[in-house]
C-alpha cells in the first residue's frame, strides 16, 4: 500500500479520484417551461354568455388577456364592465378595439352604449353615426343615437333617428321604449303608455319594458295594474320600493308634498330611471 493510502486510512479519509468526480457530476435538467395559455373554445365562451355580469367581466378580461386582438373578447369585456356600472372601463375597453379595428360595428355601439350610461352621451355620438354608415340597415345605431341625441337635448334629431330605427324594424320593443321614455320625461304619460303597451305586447320585450310601463301607469295613477306588472317580475322588497316612489313620486307632480331631490336609484330598485340604450 503506497503511503498515501496509509495515510489516508489512518485518518478515516475516502479518496476521490478526479475521474470519479467527473463520472458522478449530475447536470440539472432544465424547468419545464409553463404551458402557453390559449382562448377558451366555442362552448365555454357560449356558456359565459349566459353568467352574471361580474363572471362575464373576469372570463372576457382574460380571454383579452390572452390575446388583446380578440374583438369579441374586447366588445364583449365591454359590455360586462357597463352592466357592473364601470361605464369609463367599459368606454376604453370598447374603444380599444377600435384602434385595431377601426370598422367594428359591435365596438362602435358599445362605445356609444357605454358613453350614454355615464352620462356623456356627446362624446359616443361620433362613434354611433360611424356605425349608422358603416350598417344602414341596422336598426341599433340608430335607436342608439336617439337616445344619445336626447341626452344632449337634440330632441328633434332624436326623433328623427328612432323613426328611422323603426322604419327599419317596426314595432321594435327597444326603440318603442325609448322614444316612450322620451314623452314621459317631457309630460307626456298618456303618449308614453300607448307606445308601452305596444312594446310589452310584442315577443321580444324585456323585463325592462314592462318595468316602464308600469312606471308610466303608475304616475298615471293606475297603480293597480302598475302593482300587478312588477309583481310578475321583481322581488317582493323591490315591487314595496318602487310602489313608494311612486306614491311619493305622484303626491309631488300633484302638489300634496313638496318635491324632494332624491339619490340616485340602485338598478336593482328600479330600472327606469333613464333612457333605454
Amino acid at each position: 500500500m503506497s503511503r498515501t493510502r496509509c495515510l489516508a486510512a489512518t485518518l478515516g479519509l475516502v479518496l476521490v479520484w478526479p475521474v470519479a468526480a467527473a463520472a458522478t457530476t449530475q447536470t440539472p435538467e432544465p424547468a419545464a417551461a409553463p404551458a402557453p395559455r390559449v382562448p377558451a373554445d366555442a362552448a365555454t365562451r357560449a356558456a359565459y354568455d349566459r353568467a352574471d355580469a361580474l363572471s362575464r367581466s373576469l372570463f372576457w378580461g382574460n380571454e383579452h388577456a390572452i390575446n388583446p386582438m380578440d374583438p369579441v373578447a374586447g366588445v364583449k369585456m365591454a359590455q360586462a364592465l357597463r352592466e357592473l356600472g364601470q361605464h369609463d372601463r367599459a368606454a376604453e375597453a370598447a374603444q380599444g378595439v377600435l384602434t385595431t379595428q377601426p370598422r367594428n360595428v359591435e365596438a362602435m355601439l358599445e362605445v356609444g352604449r357605454a358613453h350614454i350610461a355615464r352620462g356623456q352621451a356627446f362624446y359616443g355620438i361620433e362613434a354611433l353615426e360611424q356605425a349608422r354608415a358603416l350598417a344602414p340597415r341596422d336598426w341599433r345605431p340608430l335607436s342608439l343615437l336617439g337616445v344619445a341625441y336626447q341626452q344632449v337635448q337634440r330632441s328633434a334629431d332624436a326623433q328623427a333617428a328612432w323613426q328611422a330605427a323603426l322604419a327599419l324594424s317596426p314595432d321594435q320593443p327597444e326603440v318603442l321604449t325609448n322614444i316612450a321614455i322620451a314623452h314621459m320625461s317631457s309630460g307626456h304619460l298618456a303618449e308614453a303608455e300607448t307606445l308601452l303597451r305596444r312594446a310589452a305586447a310584442r315577443p321580444g320585450a324585456s323585463l325592462q319594458v314592462r318595468q316602464n310601463l308600469a312606471l308610466a301607469l303608475g304616475l298615471q295613477g293606475k297603480t293597480g295594474e302598475a302593482e300587478t306588472i312588477l309583481r310578475r317580475d321583481v322581488p317582493p322588497e323591490v315591487v314595496e320600493q318602487n310602489l313608494a316612489w311612486l306614491s311619493r313620486r305622484t303626491q309631488e307632480m300633484n302638489g300634496q308634498i313638496p318635491a324632494v331631490p332624491e339619490p340616485p336609484a340602485s338598478p336593482t330598485a328600479r330600472s327606469w330611471n333613464s333612457l333605454n340604450p
